[in-house]
């Protein structure tokens, strides 16, 4: 990347309103977002938001690409890779005290097949990630120890998800909703992965996971928020269940000692893509 597209790039992640917009976009990378839900997650103004995409588009850091009416904006993580490159590599003159945090990602750095810790997070704890923890205990044949957590749990599990869970043979009488805190304090579980599995929980503001873990973006809409009669909702939380399980299945399947991490986080993004195809 030359000085002139690396200096206005830099100047454009100087706002910090931009840059917030700029963050909130990564946590979903691959996948775009709305506007309406940029918006949304980061309280602000239409107007505002769009002299802020704009800002971003112009720049190079975010593309945009229509599906339908709905605009979607991800962030182009060439220009990501070249930004953070140009940082380490041409103005830190590559020195090695600065590029030890990144060598982990290196072509030679496989992960110990020995067991992973997987976290799923969503807003309320209550479906989605509950489904996944317990899929991927299940599916994941003692390779995998399942957490799941919520940002804004609920103080028990949905009737409706536990009748799916029970019904496919899971078990259920551990299972109990917990807030993400439980997970990021001194002492807590070091995860190998962690997944959201709904849009709230993507956009949520969260401090950098200790061990760098491998992260994902499932999201699925709240069947939590289905409407109709009882049988209705079943059906909705049925289906949910059916999305997780075809990514969870094909999770963990992964020949996780042959990918490096860079090879594995681009597996685990093109999990989502594959499935929601299906």
């Amino acid at each position: 990347m030359d000085i002139q597209l690396a200096s206005r790039a830099f100047a454009t992640l100087g706002h910090p309103g931009r840059l917030s917009v700029y963050r909130l976009l990564m946590r979903f990378a691959p996948k775009g977002v709305r506007p309406t839900e940029i918006a949304e997650a980061l309280g602000l103004k239409q107007n505002t938001l769009s002299h802020h995409l704009s800002d971003l588009t112009s720049s190079g850091l975010v593309a945009v690409e229509r599906e339908g009416r709905s605009l979607f904006y991800s962030v182009d993580l060439g220009q990501a890779e070249g930004l953070l490159g140009y940082l380490a590599l041409d103005v830190g003159r590559a020195r090695p005290d600065l590029l030890s945090p990144l060598l982990c990602a290196g072509p030679e750095d496989v992960m110990q097949d020995t067991g992973f810790n997987v976290l799923f997070i969503c807003s309320g704890n209550s479906a989605r990630s509950i489904f996944a923890e317990a899929l991927l205990r299940d599916l994941g044949k003692g390779r995998f120890k399942a957490f799941s957590a919520g940002t804004r749990p609920g103080s028990s599990l949905n009737d409706f998800a536990l009748q799916v869970l029970e019904r496919n043979g899971h078990a259920t009488s551990d299972m109990r909703a917990k807030h993400i805190a439980e997970f990021q304090g001194p002492g807590a579980v070091v995860m190998d992965f962690v997944f959201t599995v709904c849009d709230a929980s993507a956009a949520e503001e969260c401090p950098p996971w200790p061990g760098q873990p491998i992260t994902g973006h499932w999201g699925l809409p709240d069947p939590v928020k289905a409407v109709g009669t009882d049988a209705e909702k079943a059906l909705v939380f049925a289906q949910t269940y059916a999305a997780l399980r075809r990514r969870i299945a094909a999770f963990v399947e992964l020949p996780f000692a042959e990918l490096n991490r860079i090879s594995l986080q681009a597996r685990v993004d093109g999990i989502d893509a594959a499935a929601s195809k299906g």
